[in-house]
């Protein structure tokens, strides 16, 4: 989630429509509630801060989850999700705030209940609704901008193709032009309008608004020559990059001392915002569940000391975020001397190395308990990949494409591939295709979804040994 630079792109008219539905809706449940239960009008000067507090949160948080354009993105099932979420944290918060200022005893209880019941069913319906609005507005050939795409071959077919399916996006290509447009395929036909040279000829006779160049690496010299022929013209010019075969990870453009560069690899924490957000959430949440689970850790640490002689905690060098190593914390499962004779080893099923208590830790994932003490120290994440030991960190970057940048993140005690069974002794080369789609989709929804779909399953999971 890149919020500065999504707020600058964003159709603004949509933004503001879907903000100001989202707030109808929350506040006109809040005032719902209060008639149907308190029964008194108007509202007494409380309750009107209240709506105040909830209704600056809305756009707070609501951006911050980008409800604004998640119906481009998303299915409806998980953008209704998402929103839902993003309510949930505005009602949370307020409940804190009212607690910090200790007025939860002026506000009606069940009215805060009835208002988040009313709120969430009118959200719901809401998005449905608007979903279905913006999709029939962008359908309507009237509301589409007309398209010109230069580039014929594998990329602008792709390109076409793409449009072709997703007719809701607001855009409708009329024309294409470029070497062997006449060799497209039959479905495009009728856009094919010849070469470079009539280019201009044919802006004017479609009408177009925009002009997508998409031409191969080999041909990309020609993006100069296109845009001199179009500089009388008030056509939007926009350049697709053929980079279908590289990995992209947060690819976006910037600019450096007056030098536009594109981003192909980045880390989502480079943006302050992201770190800020990533920061309170794993300090937060951490600490909270260590105090909820602190009784438990004591009865793990005392049977860990009956278990064998030596520690409680075993510390084991991992590497993790940018490639800097760090001493990551488990509860003890073996003996002290087990790996002097076999050196680093990879868990397997078959490992009898662990003790009997440890074998249980192990399965029950409870031995990785501690690294929510990592995680306060701001070594750790509590979503992220999985770090791994240096010695096979040196390994595996030699046999598999793309693995260090799993490193863009901190490493998490949980993860993307973790929750889709890809942990233990499993496939790397798929556990690092889930590491990446995690880094290049990352936001606060997507962790919270990841932590619930790691406690869903419970705490015996397969492939934990």
């Amino acid at each position: 989630m890149k919020p500065f630079s999504k707020f600058r792109e964003q159709n603004t008219l949509i933004f503001f429509v879907v903000f100001l539905v989202d707030l109808a809706v929350i506040l006109g449940g809040c005032l719902l509630s209060y008639w149907l239960y308190l029964d008194r009008w108007p509202l007494n000067d409380d309750y009107r801060e209240a709506i105040a507090a909830a209704a600056l949160l809305v756009l707070v948080v609501f951006w911050l989850f980008d409800v604004h354009q998640l119906w481009r993105r998303f299915g409806l099932l998980d953008e209704l999700l998402r929103v839902l979420v993003a309510w949930a944290v505005v009602a949370g918060l307020l409940i804190v705030l009212s607690a910090m200022v200790k007025v939860t005893a002026v506000y009606s209880r069940v009215w805060m209940g009835l208002w988040i019941i009313f709120a969430s069913i009118g959200l719901v319906v809401a998005h449905a609704a608007l979903r279905r609005f913006l999709r029939f507005l962008g359908q309507r050939a009237w509301s589409q901008r007309p398209v010109v795409v230069v580039g014929s071959g594998d990329l602008g077919g792709r390109l076409m193709g793409r449009f072709g399916e997703n007719d809701w996006t607001g855009f409708q290509i009329r024309g294409v032009v470029g070497a062997g447009a006449e060799s497209l395929a039959s479905e495009f036909e009728d856009m094919a309008h010849g070469g470079f040279d009539e280019l201009e000829s044919i802006v004017e006779s479609t009408g177009c608004q925009e002009v997508w160049v998409a031409l191969p690496l080999e041909e990309q010299h020609q993006l100069k020559r296109i845009m001199e022929r179009l500089r009388d013209h008030t056509v939007t010019i926009r350049f697709v990059p053929d980079m279908t075969d590289l990995r992209l990870i947060n690819h976006s453009i910037t600019s450096i001392a007056g030098f536009p560069m594109l981003n192909i690899t980045e880390s989502p924490m480079t943006f302050p915002v992201n770190f800020v957000i990533k920061t309170i959430e794993d300090r937060v949440l951490s600490a909270l569940i260590l105090i909820f689970i602190s009784p438990l850790l004591l009865l793990i640490a005392i049977g860990v000391k009956l278990s064998s002689r030596g520690p409680v905690f075993y510390r084991q060098e991992r590497v993790g975020w940018n490639g800097r190593s760090f001493e990551m914390l488990k509860f003890r499962s073996m003996p002290v001397d087990a790996e002097q004779e076999s050196g680093p080893r990879w868990a397997s099923q078959d490992d009898n190395r662990p003790t009997r208590f440890g074998a249980f830790l192990r399965r029950t994932s409870l031995d990785e308990l501690p690294q929510f003490f990592n995680v306060l120290k701001g070594d750790m994440s509590i979503v992220g990949p999985r770090p791994e030991r240096p010695v096979f960190v040196e390994r595996f970057k030699q046999e598999i494409p793309d693995y260090m940048q799993k490193h863009l993140v901190r490493a998490g005690i949980t993860g993307w591939a973790q929750v889709n069974g890809w942990r233990g002794n499993t496939d790397l080369v798929k556990r690092i295709e889930y590491d990446l789609y995690y880094i290049e989709n990352w936001s606060l929804w997507f962790d919270l979804k990841i932590i619930l779909m790691t406690m869903m399953p419970g705490i015996i999971q397969k492939n934990a040994y």
